[in-house]
């Protein structure tokens, strides 16, 4: 009877202690087997660009899942994925359930992102003041919008502007929400008076679907809070921190061991990913470097 009691105890130990560690595929290495990753939807373009070089030079094959930004969140802290690209880094409550799971997420930060705002082309007026955006957040009405399009309630960009507009909740009126970021661009091209709240990232790499669609928008120059002059949100701009909204990007890694999501955050941070990254429109976080071979001579070839 004494031995069964320690035997029920050791098969309940050792199930509570799996439940709660993140297993690896025997298959898996940094640069070899499958795996998953959530991206912040705002970034899904140029994430679809890594992952692609990536599967050309490694034998790994990584499944890439768009979600609002508080899907990816909730999909990490549930164990339902352990790698994600998001605008911001885990909060203390965030962590503290990793912590538990003697989990310590990696966090790798691979790029600066810019909130891009857009109008019809019928719209003439091209500046926008971010003061402006602010107060129609608020309820108050501004020259030349009838409304604010978002993504979705629950994307980085909308928690971006609620957090910068100090608001708790999501405002009645004149703020509307669909479910991508090419949901707002169609919608904003169709419709004079909107302005369409996107990823930078959108504009500058455009899917083959809505890459006509951008010819009937305007990318607004916005002037930030207290300035006096507007800016594109353009590499230049973002570097110099003239352009007033830009988040970081970062990859996070919540394996737990040794896996592809080691792999392909140390890919995304070194040169190649870099130079994909300058190449989508946002800013790299190291600036990939050149060669620039110098000769003493310029030497020609006899045509023969």
């Amino acid at each position: 009877m004494k031995n069964l009691l320690v035997i029920i105890f050791a098969v309940i130990f050792l199930g509570f202690f799996g439940c709660n560690q993140t297993t690896k595929n025997e298959n898996e290495t940094i640069l070899k087997g499958k795996t998953k990753v959530l991206v912040d939807e705002t970034f899904k373009p140029v994430i679809e660009d890594q992952i692609m070089i990536f599967e050309s030079k490694y034998d790994a094959s990584i499944k890439l899942v768009a979600k609002s930004e508080t899907e990816v969140v909730m999909s990490l802290v549930k164990d339902t994925a352990n790698i994600a690209v998001l605008s911001r880094t885990l909060n203390q409550k965030e962590l503290s359930i990793f912590k538990n799971k003697k989990i310590t997420p990696r966090i790798t930060k691979i790029a600066t992102d810019a909130i891009a705002f857009i109008s019809n082309k019928k719209n003439k007026d091209t500046l926008i003041a971010l003061e402006d955006i602010i107060a129609f957040m608020k309820g108050q009405p501004i020259q030349n919008c009838r409304g604010l399009v978002f993504d979705n309630f629950n994307s980085s960009t909308f928690r971006y502007l609620k957090e910068l507009s100090g608001l708790q909740e999501i405002p009645k009126t004149g703020v509307f929400s669909f479910k991508t970021n090419e949901d707002v661009i169609k919608f904003v091209s169709e419709n004079d008076g909107m302005i369409g709240v996107v990823g930078v990232n959108w504009l500058m790499q455009p899917s083959l679907k809505i890459a006509k669609t951008l010819k009937s928008l305007t990318i607004l120059n916005v002037k930030g809070v207290g300035k006096k002059e507007y800016f594109q949100p353009t590499q230049n701009n973002i570097a110099e921190g003239k352009y007033p909204l830009v988040r970081d990007l970062y990859i996070i890694n919540c394996q737990g061991y040794s896996g592809l999501g080691m792999g392909f955050a140390s890919f995304v941070a070194g040169d190649i990913g870099q130079r994909i990254i300058l190449k989508s429109g946002l800013l790299p976080e190291k600036m990939p470097s050149r060669n620039i071979i110098i000769r003493k001579g310029i030497e020609s070839e006899k045509i023969k």
